[in-house]
C-alpha cells in the first residue's frame, strides 16, 4: 500500500496532453464522435438536476433498473462468476489485479467452457508486477500459461506494466514492494452481454472471507463499453506467451502491433500514446458531435422517462481522471435537489485530499448533510499481524482515521466513523474488509413546469426520491489517482426497487460495524507509536503515500 508519486513522466508530457492531467472533464474535439451506444436520456428526466454536472464529465448509458443485480457475499460472487462462465457463448474478458496461483477450479471452469463452445474467445488482463511476483515458482502467469497452451488461438493474456518503474529503479526495488509504483487495478468480469463490476480480485479469499461489493449488469451496451476499455488497456500491455523451454514456462513480449512503445523503454511516449488511445473512450457524451442513436435506442427511450443512468469512470494517471470530478460533482449537488445522507466506504481509509475536503464540507454546518464512513477494523485489515513493515499498516490506518475525526470535529462536520469487523484475521471465522464505494440519497425538486404544493410538507421533505452509488476498483486515495489504473461506474436512479437493493447492500455491511470515536483511537492499544509515525514520515519524505 506504499506508493511513489509519478511526477517525472507528467512534466515531460507533450503540451497537447499535459493539459488533461486531472482535469475535471475529458472532452473530445467536435470531429470525434463518441460511441453510438452511449447516448443522452430525455432532457425532461426528473434526474436531470443530479445528472447535469455528470453529463459534462463522463459518458452516460441509460439502462433499465431491472438490469442491475446486487450481490452480497464473496461466495455468491464466485458462484455467479462461474455460472456466467459456464453459459458463455462468444466472449469472456476478465480484468483483474491478479488471479490466485492456486485457482485451478476457476481455470478449469474456463477450460470447460472453451472446450464446449468452439467460437468462444477469452481475454484476460492482469498486472505484470503482481502477476509474476512469484516467478519462477508457481504464479498467476504460470497458471494462465497452461490455459494458453491448451487453447493458443482462443486465449490471450495481457499484463500491464506501469511506466513509473523502469531502469535502475526497477532493478533495485524488491519484488515484494515494487507494486508501490503503480498497478493495473481494474476489476471487470465480462461474459457475453453481462458484466460484474467489483473491487474484488480473483483468488480464494475474495471468494470466501474477504468482503467486497459486486454489481451484475445484464446489458449489452454496458458490457460493450467496458469491453472497449479492457481491449484498449490490453493493447498497451505485454503479451504472455507460453514457453515450455523457459525456466518459468512463460515469457512476456511486447507485440509490434501495440499502438505504444514499451513502457520500460520509453515511458514518456508510452503515456502519450496511452492517453491518445483512452481519452476518446472516457469522453462525455456531446449532442453536438454524437452519432444519431440507433432505432433500438429510440424505442427504449420512448417507452418511459429514464429512471436509471450509468456513468463509466476511468483513472489513467497522470493524464486522465473522470472518477474524482464525478465523485465531487455527486456530493456537491444543485441546491434544488437536497442530498439527504451519504455513506462512504474504503477498506483502506486514506482518502485523497480533495475527497476528504468534499466529505468534510458536505457535512459541515453550511450543508449539514449527515455522513457515515465505513472502514476496516485493524482486525479486518489484510495486513493484521503481518511480518515486517507491512505489519505496521493497520495501526497507520487507525492513525489516519483519528486524523480524519479530528478534522471533522474542527469543521463541526456531522460524520460518523464505523469500523467493520467479522472475527479476527488469521483466526478461524475471521474475515477481511475490502469494500469501497459511495451511496448517496436525494430528495428531488419538482420540474419547473410541475410545481408541487406538497413539497414543503415534513413527510415529503423526508422522502428519499433518488439515489446514486459509486462502485469499482478505486480506494479513492492519492495512490488510486496518482499511480493505478482504475475503472468504476456511478449509477443514478429514482427507481424504488433498485434503491431498495442499494439500501440493503449498505445495511448488510453496516451490520458488522460499530461506531468509533477519537477516544477509542487514542487508547494505548490503538494509538500509533513512534515506529508507525516514523514509518509514515519516511514514506512522506520519499514522496509516497499509503
Amino acid at each position: 500500500m506504499i506508493v511513489h508519486r509519478a511526477r517525472q513522466c507528467t512534466s515531460r508530457l507533450a503540451p497537447s496532453l499535459r493539459k488533461h492531467v486531472l482535469r475535471p472533464q475529458c472532452r473530445l474535439s467536435s470531429s470525434s464522435a463518441p460511441p453510438a451506444a452511449v447516448y443522452a436520456s430525455p432532457s425532461h428526466s426528473a434526474l436531470a438536476g443530479i445528472t447535469a454536472q455528470l453529463d459534462q464529465i463522463a459518458p452516460r448509458i441509460d439502462i433499465r433498473p431491472e438490469q442491475i443485480e446486487v450481490l452480497e457475499e464473496p461466495k455468491e460472487f464466485y458462484e455467479t462468476l462461474k455460472g456466467l462462465i459456464r453459459s458463455a457463448r462468444k466472449r469472456i474478458f476478465l480484468s483483474t489485479l491478479y488471479i490466485g496461483k492456486t485457482e485451478h477450479e476457476l481455470l478449469s471452469t474456463i477450460h470447460e467452457a472453451l472446450a464446449r463452445e468452439a467460437e468462444l474467445k477469452v481475454s484476460i488482463l492482469t498486472d505484470a508486477l503482481r502477476g509474476t511476483r512469484e516467478d519462477p515458482q508457481p504464479s498467476c502467469a504460470s497458471l494462465l500459461a497452461d490455459l494458453i497452451t491448451a487453447f493458443p488461438d482462443r486465449v490471450e493474456v495481457r499484463m500491464y506494466h506501469t511506466p513509473n518503474l523502469t531502469g535502475l529503479r526497477k532493478g533495485l526495488v524488491p519484488k515484494r514492494i515494487n507494486e508501490g509504483w503503480g498497478l493495473q487495478h481494474i476489476k471487470l468480469y465480462g461474459i457475453d452481454d453481462q458484466i460484474i463490476l467489483s473491487g474484488a480480485n480473483l483468488s480464494s479469499d475474495y471468494f470466501s472471507n474477504r468482503q467486497d461489493r459486486y454489481h451484475v449488469f445484464s446489458s449489452e451496451r454496458v458490457t460493450d463499453y467496458f469491453h472497449r476499455i479492457h481491449h484498449a488497456v490490453c493493447s498497451i500491455s505485454f503479451l504472455l506467451d507460453a514457453s515450455p523451454a523457459s525456466q518459468s514456462s512463460h515469457t512476456l513480449t511486447w507485440p509490434h502491433s501495440n499502438p505504444a512503445p514499451s513502457p520500460l523503454l520509453n515511458p514518456r511516449r508510452y503515456i502519450e500514446a496511452a492517453t491518445t488511445l483512452l481519452l476518446p473512450i472516457c469522453s462525455p457524451s456531446d449532442s453536438s458531435s454524437q452519432s444519431a442513436p440507433s432505432s433500438t435506442t429510440i424505442k427504449e427511450a420512448d417507452k418511459s422517462e429514464t429512471t436509471t443512468t450509468l456513468y463509466p469512470l476511468l483513472s489513467h494517471p497522470p493524464t486522465i481522471n473522470t472518477e474524482l470530478p464525478a465523485l465531487r460533482a455527486l456530493l456537491s449537488p444543485p441546491s434544488s435537489n437536497r442530498l439527504t445522507s451519504y455513506t462512504f466506504t474504503a477498506g483502506y481509509f486514506n482518502p485523497h485530499p480533495l475527497v476528504k475536503r468534499t466529505l468534510l464540507d458536505l457535512s459541515s454546518p453550511s450543508w449539514s448533510v449527515p455522513g457515515t464512513v465505513l472502514t476496516a477494523s485493524p482486525h479486518a485489515n489484510g495486513f493484521y499481524n503481518s511480518a515486517g513493515v507491512s505489519g505496521l499498516l493497520p495501526a497507520a490506518y487507525s492513525h489516519l482515521s483519528l486524523r480524519f475525526l479530528q478534522a471533522a470535529r474542527r469543521a463541526r462536520a456531522n460524520i460518523a466513523l464505523r469500523e467493520w469487523k467479522k472475527g479476527v484475521v488469521g483466526e478461524e471465522g475471521g474475515w477481511t474488509y475490502h469494500a469501497k464505494g459511495v451511496w448517496a440519497y436525494f430528495r428531488l425538486a419538482p420540474p419547473p413546469s410541475q410545481p408541487s404544493p406538497q413539497a414543503s410538507s415534513p413527510e415529503k421533505q423526508g422522502t428519499e426520491e433518488a439515489a446514486a452509488t459509486l462502485i469499482g476498483s478505486s480506494n479513492y486515495t492519492t495512490r488510486s489517482y496518482n499511480l493505478d489504473l482504475e475503472v468504476g461506474a456511478l449509477v443514478v436512479t429514482n427507481d424504488k426497487t433498485l434503491m431498495g437493493k442499494w439500501r440493503r447492500e449498505e445495511e448488510n455491511l453496516k451490520e458488522w460495524t460499530q461506531s468509533v470515536g477519537e477516544g477509542d483511537l487514542e487508547t494505548k492499544e490503538r494509538k500509533a507509536d513512534w515506529k508507525v509515525r516514523g514509518a509514515m514520515l519516511i514514506v512522506k519524505l520519499l514522496g509516497g503515500s499509503l
